[in-house]
């Protein structure tokens, strides 16, 4: 499905003309497959497009928002407390500040900086187009109290407002390609789903079935996190997800699943992950808890998302630092990270002092993927006559 040509008309181009359109592409020195997918999607350009489009041709990304019809909430709200005077009050609007100094860096490794800082001030710093992949797992507005002492229940309309400022950011620092992933309560994550339309493409919308909550009365057991995951333009840079193994019984090691006579096609390297995830465990042991009282995220979960969307070397930004998950398990695999914490990092810097229980963690998880039948497993099959990739492999050979 595509939009009406509102990009295109917002900037005076006729679509029908390919002079024009090749015009356009030439005076920007945005490629034409680009201009085109902002214009058939209805897409608002961000980072270096954007600032080349607004330049070029004299018009505040307020106009082209306005004329494309991709308000998001500060522009509504600006529009309905100013609804007789909106076209002046949209002029008089503060520019952006995007320079920001004295940012409180308090820690450092060869891959990666860790800031004490509000996600805001650090994502103003932060070059366009230069980041391969943001990671976000935002406070969701219960009221948790928080070390930085932050107010974590305010109105929901402050708090959407919030989201789509800091997500307007990150957006921009994204690369073409480049992959942006949000963790929150389905509610939220329902709420921000289209201010991401505007300038995203929709990947998938997935369920990690985490139980940590009761049973409410009036509501269906509340079982998942929602793990929105989106792509900046038309193409994923990176899309390579680990392969599972195929459940087995606990005792006897046979098979949960019967797959009849298609045993021969399964994968050797095990079967494909879907966007319903129900091996992410919730850290509660004390071995693996970072920080006492919160919810923390497992780093088998960070690490498929990591592997997932990115290679070595590429650039992990992740606004919401927390126990420092994402920045340890892009350490352990030789990505680049940028992070913050608004609150005090001495949990996090703490963290990488004992890197090593981190690294061991993630080699017994590693150790489990993309095998049909992990070795252990594979074994016991063996000495009780039951199939496995190797001997259905050489039965058909």
């Amino acid at each position: 499905m595509t939009y009406s040509n509102q990009f295109f008309e917002a900037l005076g181009v006729d679509h029908r003309v390919k002079s024009e359109v090749k015009s356009l592409a030439l005076r920007t020195g945005i490629p034409l497959s680009r201009l085109n997918f902002y214009n058939h999607k209805n897409v608002v350009p961000s980072g270096f497009d954007l600032t080349k489009v607004t330049e070029i041709f004299g018009v505040s990304e307020v106009q082209l928002r306005l004329k494309m019809g991709r308000l998001d909430r500060a522009l509504i709200e600006l529009i309905q407390n100013s609804s007789d005077q909106v076209l002046r009050a949209i002029n008089s609007s503060a520019p952006d500040e995007r320079l920001v100094s004295n940012l409180k860096e308090v820690f450092e490794t060869p891959l990666g900086k860790l800031y004490e800082a509000d996600c805001l001030k650090v994502l103003r710093s932060i070059e366009s187009d230069s980041v391969d992949l943001v990671f976000a797992d935002p406070p969701f507005n219960l009221d948790k109290l928080y070390p930085s002492n932050m107010d974590d229940n305010i109105r929901e309309e402050e708090y959407l407002k919030w989201m789509e400022e800091w997500l307007k950011e990150c957006v921009r620092v994204l690369k073409h390609g480049g992959a942006l992933f949000t963790w929150n309560l389905p509610v939220w994550n329902s709420s921000i789903t289209n201010f991401l339309h505007g300038s995203l493409t929709f990947k998938h919308w997935v369920g990690v079935d985490i139980k940590y909550s009761l049973p409410i009365q009036g509501r269906l057991y509340p079982s998942h996190y929602s793990l929105l995951y989106f792509v900046k333009g038309e193409k994923a840079n990176k899309l390579v997800a680990d392969r599972l193994p195929t459940p087995t019984c606990p005792s006897c090691y046979g098979d949960i699943k019967d797959y009849g006579g298609y045993k021969h096609k399964m994968n050797p390297l095990g079967i494909s992950l879907t966007d319903i995830w129900t091996d992410i465990p919730p850290v509660r042991h004390a071995k693996y808890k970072k920080r006492v009282g919160s919810n923390e995220l497992s780093i088998k979960l960070l690490d498929r998302i990591i592997e997932m969307s990115t290679n070595e070397g590429d650039l992990v930004f992740d606004p919401f630092g927390g126990s420092g998950t994402t920045y340890v398990v892009s350490e352990l695999k030789g990505r680049r990270w940028i992070g913050c914490e608004i609150g005090p990092c001495e949990d996090i810097v703490q963290r990488f002092e004992n890197i090593s229980d981190d690294q061991e963690h993630l080699e017994r998880i590693r150790a489990k993927l993309n095998h049909l039948f992990v070795p252990a497993i594979a074994r016991e099959r063996e000495l009780r006559g039951l199939w496995t990739a190797q001997s259905v492999s050489k039965k058909n050979e």
